[in-house]
């Protein structure tokens, strides 16, 4: 036994459990999980993990505290905005348990160093709210032999599974592909209940302690789903797809690759420049009172946060029902949060015979940006 005098009552708790015991416990101690993301998920499981005694923690995120985070980011407070989140969540951490070891990885997660990052400990508890980054660790996690602890949030529901290459499937086997990014918005674009990644973060954390301590039946071959709106929660089964790219039965993905080009793969882009206007080249053209509509093609929750002055408002949604209302004859500049969406409209609009289309790079998060502050992104 490893376990101190002060974390005897520290954990006195647990060790009650028979499941767990002191065994249980030091297994925990001598336990390490890399959290890949401080947000909305790695905040909730971070804090669960520290009190459970996990004995090393990693945290890896270069972002910085805003004050879009706070509804759901709970390690994070408003005398915090503009810091560093894992500054200010190691801090947290370590005043929640003295006794573990917090390491902080304060950079992007990239093919080129996700393989060392994630090495050196047990599993991985992925906090991600990106398709690039949740395949980055899913086959990383299969290259290594290390579980992957998923989750993903989205307005009202929430995901929950341990992809493990193993003994069951992995996140390809459910996913082979990823969705086209106008598809299924982002939680900047679509919005998320503040309290759901609240308890899919718990649920990850959850998993995390199981494997660790070696008790309980993990969600290996499970999908857990949770509709927060209705308070349901089901489990859909999943196999092992023997034909999967990364973990099948002859991979033809051996190694890291470039996530991010893969999933643009399936993302509508326009890569003719001639097609492409940026913030500063717009907000010029309309002082100048050029002739030309602009048009946010975002939802009506992300137009009354904040639009372009002049602007008409059509979700994409609605675009090829209300095209006819748009003058041909006239240039039309689109525009969405990123540019991801309006580069969609621009393809929808030319199929429509629309040929004085440009679409404006890095959207209403660059203008406001590049052009006026005022206007709220998010």
């Amino acid at each position: 036994m490893t376990l101190s005098a002060s974390e005897l009552r520290r954990y006195s708790r647990h060790i009650l459990l028979p499941q767990i015991g002191q065994d249980g416990q030091d297994r925990l101690k001598q336990g390490s999980v890399l959290i890949v993301g401080a947000g909305g998920l790695g905040s909730p499981a971070a804090l669960y993990l520290a009190a459970a005694g996990v004995g090393r923690i990693g945290l890896v995120d270069f972002d910085r505290v805003a004050l879009s985070n706070l509804h759901r980011q709970i390690l994070y407070t408003t005398a915090d905005e503009g810091l560093s989140k894992l500054e200010v969540a190691a801090t947290r951490l370590r005043a929640a348990n003295e006794e573990i070891a917090i390491e902080l990885h304060e950079t992007e997660l990239t093919s080129a160093n996700a393989l060392s990052i994630i090495k050196p400990y047990d599993l991985v508890l992925d906090g991600s709210d990106n398709f690039p980054t949740r395949y980055l660790v899913n086959d990383a996690c299969v290259i290594l032999g290390k579980p992957d602890i998923y989750g993903s949030v989205f307005r009202f529901d929430g995901q929950v599974s341990v992809f493990s290459a193993s003994t069951g499937p992995c996140y390809r086997c459910l996913y082979p592909a990823p969705p086209p990014p106008d598809l299924i918005p982002s939680c900047a674009e679509g919005g998320v209940l503040g309290v759901l990644p609240g308890v899919i973060g718990v649920l990850q954390a959850t998993e995390a302690i199981k494997l660790l301590a070696k008790i309980g039946k993990p969600l290996i071959g499970r999908l857990l789903l949770y509709d927060a709106l209705h308070m349901e929660f089901r489990t859909i089964r999943i196999g092992k797809n023997h034909g999967c790219s990364v973990c099948g039965r002859e991979p033809t993905i051996r190694e890291l690759i470039d996530y991010q080009r893969f999933c643009e793969g399936a993302e509508p882009k326009v890569t003719d420049e001639s097609l492409e206007i940026t913030p500063t080249e717009l907000h010029d053209r309309m002082s100048k009172r050029d002739a030309l509509t602009v048009v946010d093609v975002r939802e009506p929750d992300e137009w009354n946060l904040g639009h372009i002055e002049g602007a008409r408002h059509i979700p994409l949604g609605q675009l090829i029902a209300q095209h006819n209302t748009l003058d041909r004859n006239q240039e039309i500049i689109l525009y969405c949060r990123s540019g991801a969406r309006s580069g969609r409209a621009l393809q929808m609009l030319q199929q429509a015979g629309f040929t004085k289309l440009k679409n404006m790079v890095g959207g209403i998060l660059r203008w406001s940006s590049e052009v006026d502050p005022s206007v709220q992104a998010e």
